[in-house]
């Protein structure tokens, strides 16, 4: 199945889970398998932010596309960078922060266990 550029949907979310400013999504796929919650592009502006929360009865997986940002990893800090990934199993927390001064371009996925 192929969703093309034109057929995936759009939204801005303002102070996604209590983060700061705003988060750009794209929905990659028209239809999710599923076990699928999410499959995404997330652009944060400089200085926007996903607030911290847990996920339950799910993993999320971050592949940082563009730019440079902080994650809070549980009671953990790390700077991340194009190429990082990062995975979020049930259980666990995670936040994430633009620091940088151009667009933090994200790949999500959110799999459900």
């Amino acid at each position: 199945m192929i969703t093309y550029q034109h057929q995936q949907d759009h939204s801005v979310r303002e102070f996604m889970r209590g983060g700061k400013k705003h988060v750009e999504l794209t929905k990659l796929s028209t239809q999710l398998p599923g076990n699928m919650r999410m499959f995404n592009v997330l652009t944060l502006i400089p200085g926007a932010s996903i607030g911290y929360h847990v996920h339950e009865n799910e993993t999320e997986l971050f592949y940082f596309l563009e730019g440079n940002g902080r994650v809070k990893d549980d009671d953990t800090y790390h700077d991340i960078s194009a190429g990082d990934a990062m995975a979020t199993f049930s259980g666990h927390g995670h936040g994430v922060e633009n620091t940088g001064d151009t667009n933090l371009v994200i790949l999500a996925a959110i799999v459900r266990d």
